[in-house]
């Protein structure tokens, strides 16, 4: 089945909001580039209903940490005067971010550093648990995830670590069976008052679940990989003008996994290296008006299956507007090229014009709505090498029913032409969750998912239902 490669993401936790909020009370803090990719490369992390490779997301990123995602969503900076700035109140943030007096994190204090420990512990079930048009198989799950976070306290500089696990045990399914290890941190350096220095990594032993958008045809087990990657970024202001240049490299290295007739899958061709010089340039026309321009290189040096190398390289540089309207509208949209060129003659070069847009509309403070529309490209492999166009549209909404409840609908449809195969699919998927936060030490979540992937090639048809329930204790 399709394979797909990504960037690890980077954990979008509270100390965002507060060192942005710090970063504009210092006067550091400048324009972000909200632009919208027009290529990357994307990774499955074994969702259970992970279909797409778009993968959902309304996450927003502040200053300065997408600084070292250059065509991820941002904000405008706020160029009033930094002492005459006040902190924002709850009902002025996304209604997913905002935290509510009495039901924020305690946390523990050593010194200069802040700890959060957590436990989500939980299950759920799934309709079609491999994904499978022709073997529909039910079962449920439990799910035990304890997890720790780590932040300093300091007025300059700072560092943000989060360790966690994730096992998955499944009552009739045991093959399906994973546990996932990962430890992500970034930091940042302040070289002067207008230069920073940026970082961050991921070390994890992660699992692709069977049936996922990239996991092997005909698989009863999740393919375990390993993943190390890591990003530094230079950035620099000059008063409405910002600039930033960077280094990431990401490298894989998967095993193996157990077909029905009990042979082995070996996916040691999906092993590689991911490299990419990123640049940026924006400029705030004032504060709800600015443009952007990004450019990234990358080389991909995927080892991929005798006779079939998924080696690679190309650009993707994209330009357009930020816009923010007060609170009422954020957004971003961004037009340009995209053009990656396979070593693989069956794959030839997938180029052409390329766009993202991002906006977020909200009507009244306890309701957040959110329209993404994406262009991304990619490679597979399996029995052979393809690669991979991606389009995606996806609406979907935030609501405060209450102070400590929260409920998100959303909708999505991706279409994913295939090169190097006569292949189209058409994917469409619901999500609908509830997050009721009892107090400040735990919380209970509700959610259900549905998928359904339409391929012109049979085999890679099906539909699935997923519902869960999930009881977080915090500290």
């Amino acid at each position: 089945m399709v394979r797909t490669l990504a960037f690890a993401e980077m954990e979008a936790a509270k100390t965002r909001e507060e060192k942005s909020y710090s970063a504009d009370r210092s006067g550091r803090r400048g324009l972000l580039i909200a632009s919208a990719p027009a290529t990357a490369i994307l990774l499955g992390l074994g969702s259970p209903a992970c279909a797409q490779a778009i993968p959902w997301t309304t996450e927003e990123m502040a200053s300065p940490w997408n600084a070292q995602k250059i065509f991820e969503p941002s904000s405008l900076p706020d160029l009033t005067d930094p002492d005459n700035r006040e902190e924002v109140p709850p009902e002025d943030m996304p209604v997913k971010k905002r935290q509510q007096p009495g039901y924020e994190p305690v946390g523990i204090r050593a010194g200069s550093w802040m700890f959060n420990p957590a436990l989500i512990s939980g299950g759920f079930y799934d309709s079609n648990v491999f994904s499978s048009g022709t073997t529909k198989r039910a079962d449920a799950a439990a799910v035990f995830e304890p997890a720790l976070r780590a932040h300093t306290l300091w007025d300059r500089h700072g560092i943000d670590l989060k360790l966690n696990t994730q096992s998955t045990v499944y009552n009739q399914n045991s093959s399906l069976d994973q546990t996932n290890a990962s430890l992500k941190g970034n930091a940042w350096i302040d070289i002067a008052h207008d230069m920073a220095l940026l970082t961050n990594f991921q070390i994890a032993h992660l699992n692709e679940g069977v049936g996922t958008l990239s996991a092997p045809t005909n698989a009863i087990t999740p393919t375990p990989y390993n993943l190390l990657s890591g990003d530094i970024t230079l950035r620099k202001q000059f008063n409405r003008l910002t600039t930033s240049i960077g280094f990431r490299t990401d490298s894989y290295d998967f095993g193996s996994a157990q077909a029905q007739d009990g042979t082995v899958i070996n996916q040691d061709g999906r092993d590689g290296q991911l490299y990419s010089l990123h640049s940026r340039i924006d400029y705030a026309f004032s504060s709800a008006l600015g443009w952007f321009g990004g450019v990234e290189g990358n080389q991909r040096d995927i080892r991929g299956i005798p006779g079939h190398t998924l080696d690679s390289h190309g650009y993707r540089a994209l330009s357009g507007f930020t816009i923010g309207l007060g609170n009422l509208v954020t957004g971003e949209f961004g037009a340009g090229y995209v053009q990656q060129r396979f070593d693989d003659p069956t794959i030839g070069t997938v180029e052409g014009p390329s766009y993202r847009a991002r906006l977020t509309w909200r009507p009244t403070p306890l309701l957040d709505i959110h329209f993404n529309a994406e262009q991304i490209v990619t490679q597979t492999s399996d029995t052979s090498a393809t690669g991979v166009l991606a389009n995606a549209l996806q609406l979907g909404l935030d609501y405060e029913l209450r102070r400590n409840v929260i409920v998100s609908l959303a909708g999505g449809y991706e279409t994913d032409r295939f090169f190097g195969q006569q292949r189209k699919d058409r994917v469409t998927t619901s999500d609908a969750r509830v997050k009721y936060l009892t107090n400040r030490f735990s919380s209970i979540s509700a959610y259900y998912r549905y998928t359904a992937r339409d391929s012109d090639v049979a085999v890679f048809s099906y539909d699935k239902h997923l519902v869960g329930l999930n009881v977080t204790a915090q500290f």
